[in-house]
């Protein structure tokens, strides 16, 4: 198989008409440039070029392999060109894991930014229930860049993008709408809405009610944190939902915990060296909650 640098002698010559200027541009010897064309021509098995008095010219072979020799050319030229604009971040494809409430609030406002500003970059998006399930893919290769609570084991680097509450919600004539202060311990006397066992919710809410002597009642159980929301405001029971869950227009109460009950964000990169995922890990942390809640 012909060398590239064999090709890119050829395709110079054809460009300059010339084995002197040729060698000139490429910073080769015309006789280091001339053994490259003579390797090429007995890969080939014929003659590819012809001197004349005015420089050179392709022969009819040369005519024949000219395309495929400049595409070739062109393509490695792609290749390193692509690869640099990778490494500074310009540049590739990011495979992106979300938790699943924070798609539309936090990760879509600043991805459409991100890649308006990236003509060049390609973005996919897939969402998972839980912080662990986003570092398993991201520990197999799955994923490049993972945005969501902290894992259990977290993977590669680990940026903070801020904390959001996680609210009470019932609907107004519920008896906790008005009620003093709620914490585990009130809510645990009343029907919840809470979260399917795949969701990382349910048994991070069930540790915090467990450690403060509570056990929390389901009514139902649901996989998404914007349908806890929906079916506390349709009466059903109360229910513990993310800030970036709820829905816009909601008919309900939304209060706060008494303590307040916070979660982490974070966004991790599975190979810090990696230039791009680390690009948009760090200026979404950089970006912060919506709201300013960094």
């Amino acid at each position: 198989m012909p060398s590239l640098r064999a090709l890119e002698c050829f395709v110079a010559v054809l460009d300059d008409g010339s084995f002197s200027r040729a060698a000139r541009r490429l910073f080769l010897s015309q006789p280091a440039l001339s053994h490259h064309l003579a390797a090429l021509e007995r890969e080939v098995g014929t003659t590819l070029l012809e001197r004349h008095p005015a420089g050179a010219r392709p022969t009819a072979a040369g005519r024949a392999v000219e395309p495929a020799a400049r595409q070739a050319v062109d393509a490695a030229r792609r290749v390193v060109s692509t690869g640099r604009a990778a490494a500074a971040g310009r540049a590739g494809h990011v495979r992106l894991g979300c938790a699943e409430s924070m798609t539309g609030p936090l990760v879509a406002p600043y991805a459409r930014r991100w890649l308006a500003e990236r003509p060049e970059v390609s973005l996919d998006i897939v969402e998972a229930p839980s912080a662990d399930t986003l570092a398993a893919a991201l520990r197999a290769g799955e994923l490049d860049v993972a945005v969501g609570p902290p894992p259990s084991d977290p993977v590669g680097e680990v940026h903070l993008v801020g904390e959001e509450d996680v609210l009470l919600v019932c609907p107004p004539a519920h008896p906790l709408a008005a009620a003093g202060a709620v914490g585990f311990a009130t809510l645990a006397g009343h029907p919840v809405v809470h979260y399917a066992p795949e969701n990382g919710l349910a048994a991070w809410l069930d540790a915090l009610a467990a450690r403060e002597g509570a056990v929390l009642h389901p009514v139902t159980r649901v996989r998404h944190a914007t349908s806890a929301a929906q079916l506390a405001a349709a009466g059903l029971g109360a229910a513990l939902v993310p800030r970036t869950a709820l829905p816009d227009g909601l008919d309900a109460v939304v209060r706060r915990l008494d303590p307040p009950l916070v979660r982490r964000v974070v966004v991790q990169v599975a190979r810090p060296q990696d230039a791009l995922a680390q690009a948009f890990a760090r200026g979404l942390a950089a970006r912060g909650m919506p709201g300013g809640e960094a």
